[in-house]
């Protein structure tokens, strides 16, 4: 007797007795261990999402998850019978944007001029040796989201990309959103979150096509929780008002002059050379992040003369404002359902995943499904389309009502479940909404312009780069601006970290830059429940009527 074993969609017997993780290894599964499966590391961490009784309790080592997350090399099968799905931190094959797309600059209006240099056989970091030999020099840059995570191999001496490699932030047992992991973290106090994404990073790092000790620099952007917490800070103070980074209050207390880190790989417990720096790029503030700070990079906003505005729709939405004479930065506290999270049938952009929405006159709803297979669920763009055409088709009203209240709209039902939504979907989701509309008209308010005098909307990261922009404008999630201003810039954080691997000089800019940089505070904006009330209608932010088709 065994049991059907589901694991990251393969599928085989398991026998009584047999851990996860070993199932895991006879399917040629990689689960990240640095213990040899001594349920010391945390590191093996699984999701179940079917069978959790036909599992042995959970031990001590798992104390410090919670929900259906478990140690694969504790967790053993203990039935004879039935069925068990369970997935590794890396499920499937994520859409994930790894590239920018029409910024200002190319990557040859700046010298390059990296910090590790050669001399001969010496190699240099700096100025000073640290290494010999005659090989490539290579660095990464990393964008580390709370949701997901991109890497670029670079060759430091050419500037070109040798390779790259995105996945899903493993660290989403401690939570979806920036919140959840500080509290989890602070409760956890073991360093769990940091040595679980230590080890996926280690191996995406072993599998790219070169020696990893020839990589003697890395430059991480990322959202000041996600930085803070690979760094091994204590992100505690993120999460209280004022809501600041260890790195801020040790400014004020003139114990540090830069929010810029680094420390070595050794330290770190990266897989490349020993002494190879890890830079964490500055932020602007503890919600408005490094991945923020590269995105000013990667518009060239140091010598932008035009008003342009960069908006990063995500669990914390990220929006600048402004040029080379004054900028502008608030976050937007929109949580994870544009993302997928407490949705009812939301998701990733995984295989499954419904990312387009149109709803016919006969009553057809066709849909868009990424991997072309069965529909499983919405993901952000998905559920960005099916708000604009519930709106369009007068079912639903602008404030999110249903014209057939109490009936769950069925948007698919050729997989294994039907994929529905409901009016508890669109509260989640008004409320996402509201938060980016009230950043949003408060940012905007504060630097002293109407939308019509912006020249350029950036919209940047994964999910504004595939999203229908006529659907967005239709509900109010961006502003209702003429097409040829906004630009849908894709990843321009990773692209942000290139540039401050390779270009000292502007490394040097952007920590100018930052430092420049007015932080507008909208948790005590004396308009911001009001705007936010106004933003939780789905109707256009801007007044100009949106195109129909």
């Amino acid at each position: 007797m065994s049991v059907e074993l589901h694991f990251n969609g393969l599928v085989a017997p398991a026998a009584p007795g047999e851990t996860l993780f070993a199932c895991g290894e006879r399917l040629g599964i990689p689960v990240p261990t640095s213990c040899k499966k001594q349920g010391k590391c945390k590191e093996c961490v699984v999701e179940v999402t079917a069978g959790m009784d036909r599992l042995s309790p959970p031990g001590p080592e798992e104390k410090h998850l919670k929900g259906n997350f478990r140690l694969s090399c504790c967790t053993r099968i203990a039935a004879e019978a039935g069925t068990v799905r369970c997935a590794t931190m890396r499920r499937g094959t994520m859409k994930i944007e790894k590239h920018a797309f029409a910024l200002p600059t190319g990557p040859r209006t700046w010298q390059l001029d990296p910090a590790v240099t050669r001399d001969g056989e010496r190699i240099l970091l700096d100025g000073v040796e640290i290494d010999r030999g005659t090989g490539p020099l290579h660095g990464l840059a990393i964008d580390l989201g709370t949701t997901t995570i991109v890497i670029r191999l670079l060759n430091l001496e050419t500037g070109e990309v040798i390779a790259d490699s995105s996945f899903e932030n493993p660290q989403r047992f401690g939570g979806s959103d920036v919140m959840a992991r500080i509290q989890y973290d602070t409760e956890d106090r073991t360093k769990t979150l940091q040595r679980t994404l230590t080890g996926y990073l280690s191996r995406a790092i072993t599998e790219f096509p070169v020696d990893p000790r020839s990589i003697y620099e890395v430059v991480l952007a990322g959202n000041s929780t996600m930085r803070d917490l690979f760094f091994r800070l204590s992100v505690h103070s993120i999460g209280q008002s004022p809501y600041q980074s260890l790195t801020e209050l040790e400014i004020a207390a003139g114990t540090r002059t830069t929010t810029t880190l680094t420390d070595t790989a050794r330290r770190l417990g990266l897989p490349i050379h020993p002494q190879a720096r890890v830079l964490g790029l500055p932020i602007i503030s503890g919600h408005v992040g490094a991945d923020a700070a590269a995105c000013m990079l990667a518009i060239d906003l140091a010598h932008e003369e035009r008003v342009v505005a960069v908006m990063d729709i995500g669990t914390n939405t990220e929006l600048i404002v402004g040029n080379r004479h004054k900028v502008l930065a608030a976050s937007c506290p929109a949580g994870p359902a544009f993302e997928g999270g407490q949705i009812t049938c939301g998701m990733p952009g995984l295989p499954g995943a419904i990312e387009k929405v149109r709803l016919h006159d006969d009553g057809r709803v066709e849909t868009g499904v990424i991997g072309d297979v069965p529909a499983e669920g919405l993901c952000g763009s998905g559920l960005v389309d099916l708000l604009s055409e519930l709106r369009r088709t007068g079912r639903m009203n602008e404030l999110g009502r249903f014209e057939e209240a109490g009936q769950d709209f069925v948007v698919a039902s050729d997989g294994d479940r039907p994929v529905t939504f409901n009016e508890s979907d669109v509260n989640v989701l008004a409320q996402a909404k509201g938060a980016n509309v009230a950043g949003l008209q408060i940012a905007f308010a504060e630097y002293g312009i109407d939308y019509p005098q912006l020249d350029v909307f950036y919209l940047a990261g994964g999910f504004g780069r595939h999203l229908n922009l006529e659907s967005s404008k239709r509900i109010g999630l961006i502003p209702n601006l003429p097409a040829d201003k906004i630009v849908q810039v894709g990843n321009a954080s990773v692209e942000g970290a290139c540039i401050a691997l390779l270009s000292r000089a502007k490394r040097a800019e952007l920590e100018a830059l930052v430092s420049r940089v007015q932080h507008c505070r909208l948790e005590t904006h004396p308009g911001f429940f009001d705007y936010f009330v106004e933003g939780c209608q789905f109707a256009p932010v801007g007044g100009t009527p949106v195109a129909e088709s």
